[in-house]
């Protein structure tokens, strides 16, 4: 069995900390993914649990195994990488039982082990082309081929699909979900696609400055992010922010704000600066508030720019006055909406939204930490009490 443990794992690079007192522990049989943006630490910690580099402090356990000075032929590991790297001059089949071949395998075996991994990955009547004979997906499949004839412990995949077009990205995901049930073995999959890591893994992990921000199963990471940069960093695309003041009986921006009883949430206390959260989904144009089970008062908004994206259109609505700076991100003062592709909204058109405080996400300002994610409902004179408060 293949579980597979980090403890207090960190490494460093003369005064640079790419991972940082990382704990981390996968059952037998899961498929995770570390997911993050560029030097947040991912690459690092695959490359300490294949015995690619060598972790300044920690233990790394793989089975009943101890295996943080073990060199990597003797982890029970197989990498496949972003860059396929196969063997220009020799054909599938050699290309496949190359690592066999050096461990002198016998021949009997080899070719066991090479026709099963070709029938699982779909390579059969393939095995005596070249290389350059194949597809890009194809070349992929014999790269995966070669490590799943090692029957590792343990996979370790390090953006193997980034090379890819999108529509055969979408594809090899599909294989890959396959090639788990099939294998029925650990899988660590690196990368910075949100998407490759919400389809494909039972648990993300979300890295950031090599510290693990939250590892949990892919909704829980989206619906429940335990702090900002989860929050920010998974979805797309990503999460409005606005900073409030708690006040009696409302959280209160800029240009907005949401009934609220600070008493509903154990950590928050009136005059507190915190940070309000609201996905696009969770935003409706007014005349839709009948359908939302718990909507905002009316906030008055503009349209600034649509996106049709076919199944969706994205709005971008100004909430002060468009500003003239090429700054695109968004801030308190502008929010994004998705809505349906029918929708009759127009650009430089006045617009009132309301906020589904049901799925509004809370946040401590300071510490990033989440503090709730959905606001609770509030009595018809809370909600009266806002209103008033806006009208004034």
């Amino acid at each position: 069995m293949a579980r597979l443990r980090l403890e207090h794992v960190s490494k460093h690079y003369d005064d640079v900390t790419a991972v940082d007192d990382m704990n981390l522990d996968i059952d037998h049989g899961e498929f995770i993914c570390f997911v993050g943006p560029s030097g947040c630490g991912k690459s690092t910690t695959m490359e300490s649990i294949a015995g690619l580099t060598k972790p300044s402090e920690g233990e790394i356990h793989i089975g009943d195994r101890k295996v943080t000075n073990l060199p990597p032929k003797d982890r029970g590991v197989a990498m496949v990488f972003q860059n396929i790297a196969l063997f220009p001059h020799m054909d599938v089949y050699d290309n496949i039982s190359f690592g066999l071949r050096l461990r002198n395998y016998a021949k009997e075996e080899i070719e066991r082990r090479v026709e099963r991994a070709a029938e699982i990955v779909q390579l059969q009547g393939m095995l005596e082309r070249m290389p350059d004979e194949m597809s890009g997906g194809q070349r992929q499949r014999v790269a995966i081929a070669r490590a799943i004839v090692r029957e590792p412990d343990v996979f370790l995949m390090d953006e193997p699909l980034a090379n890819l077009d999108a529509k055969l990205k979408v594809h090899m995901r599909t294989e890959l979900q396959r090639l788990h049930k099939e294998l029925d073995t650990t899988i660590i999959y690196v990368t910075h696609d949100q998407e490759e890591a919400m389809t494909l893994s039972d648990r993300i992990a979300v890295l950031d400055s090599g510290q693990l921000q939250q590892i949990d199963p892919p909704l829980v990471c989206y619906n429940e992010p335990a702090n900002l940069f989860v929050a920010g960093f998974i979805g797309s695309p990503s999460m409005n922010f606005a900073e409030a003041t708690v006040t009696e009986n409302s959280l209160s921006t800029a240009y907005f704000s949401l009934a609220f009883d600070p008493a509903s949430v154990e950590a928050v206390d009136v005059g507190d600066e915190v940070t309000v959260g609201i996905r696009p989904e969770d935003i409706y144009p007014g005349g839709t508030r009948v359908e939302v089970e718990d909507p905002s008062s009316l906030i008055s908004t503009r349209v600034d720019i649509l996106e049709p994206m076919g199944d969706e259109i994205f709005a971008y609505m100004l909430l002060g006055e468009r500003r003239t700076s090429m700054d695109q991100s968004r801030a308190d003062d502008q929010l994004l909406m998705s809505v349906d592709p029918d929708s009759t909204i127009r650009e430089d058109t006045d617009v009132e939204v309301v906020i589904d405080r049901g799925n509004v996400h809370l946040f401590e300002t300071a510490s990033g930490e989440a503090l709730a994610h959905g606001l609770s409902p509030v009595s018809a004179d809370l909600e009266t009490e806002t209103t008033a408060d806006e009208d004034d």
